[in-house]
């Protein structure tokens, strides 16, 4: 068994009030400490992290896929507001109590954010979270092709879409595998984590690539989101050496949520996820309402 990953104990769709179904999958004990989890780019609910740690914290960890990825129905047009009510709605359904905890990792770090800022959940772990890069701030920090795709998002989301829709798990692949750093192809190349990796990419592109290019254009224009209202904890987790992720290691978007944190990982990139996954769910589990 890989260090990173493990298979899914459970896994379903649970379907929403709308007649929507959302794709989930389960780690750790049934009735462990629930920690909603949105993944990154591209990747399903069947890519999950800290196996073995779960076990020993207590925690019933629940990815979902998003609209249009993996086992979730797409939904045209959908927002970040959107997500955070299906969000409500799934956690009401699933039994997962008032305001679960929940992680965000990369690309879907935004998407976790929003289910923060609507009061959808009780504390948030972000980790290697794609920050707000068409924050004019960062225009001279991005290089000039990803400047181009930012642009594009905010000027015509419509003609972005279409660039994004363009995408295959296969091109995702290699696109990860070409631009990490040996650091994290320590993780990426680990044969468990690369197993999961690649069926999470292919579950997650089984219906096109339309669900990923709404989640890219969301995530690469403004984001819109409240981040000033935020009320409940929110710790951010970045590597000392990943800026692809967020040009400045979240620092801004740490200033800008009431309260947050920032952990700096020394000598990491974007794999921090798997590597300190004991280390962000106990830190995650420590701001847990204590059981009545």
């Amino acid at each position: 068994m890989s260090s990173y990953v493990s298979d899914p104990i459970r896994a379903g769709a649970q379907r929403l009030p709308g007649g929507r179904l959302l794709g989930w999958a389960e780690w750790g004990p049934e009735d462990g400490v629930p920690v909603l989890f949105s993944p990154g780019a591209a990747t399903s609910r069947h890519l999950g992290f800290g196996a073995g740690a779960v076990d020993r914290l207590g925690v019933r960890l629940v990815a979902v896929d998003r609209p249009g990825l993996g086992a979730s129905s797409p939904a045209p047009g959908r927002t970040f507001g959107d997500f955070a009510e299906d969000v409500r709605a799934f956690a009401a359904l699933r039994g997962l109590g008032q305001r679960p905890l929940m992680a965000g990792n990369s690309q879907g770090a935004p998407f976790a954010l929003a289910c923060a800022a609507a009061g959808v959940v009780g504390a948030l772990a972000v980790v290697s979270g794609a920050d707000e890069v068409a924050d004019p701030g960062f225009a001279d920090a991005l290089p000039a092709e990803l400047r181009r795709l930012v642009d594009l998002a905010v000027t015509d989301p419509a003609a972005a879409e279409g660039v994004f829709a363009g995408f295959t798990a296969q091109a995702m692949l290699d696109m990860v595998m070409s631009s990490s750093p040996e650091c994290d192809l320590a993780v990426y190349r680990e044969p468990a984590f690369a197993a999961a990796y690649r069926r999470a990419l292919d579950e997650a592109f089984a219906r096109g690539a339309e669900g990923y290019a709404r989640d890219t254009v969301l995530a690469m224009g403004r984001w819109g989101i409240g981040l000033s209202d935020i009320a409940v904890p929110v710790d951010l987790w970045y590597g000392t050496e990943d800026t692809g992720h967020s040009p400045d290691q979240g620092l801004r978007l740490t200033a800008r949520i009431p309260g947050a944190v920032r952990h700096l990982v020394p000598e990491a990139d974007g794999a921090v996820l798997w590597t300190h996954a004991e280390q962000v769910l106990s830190t995650l589990l420590a701001h847990a309402a204590p059981a009545p």
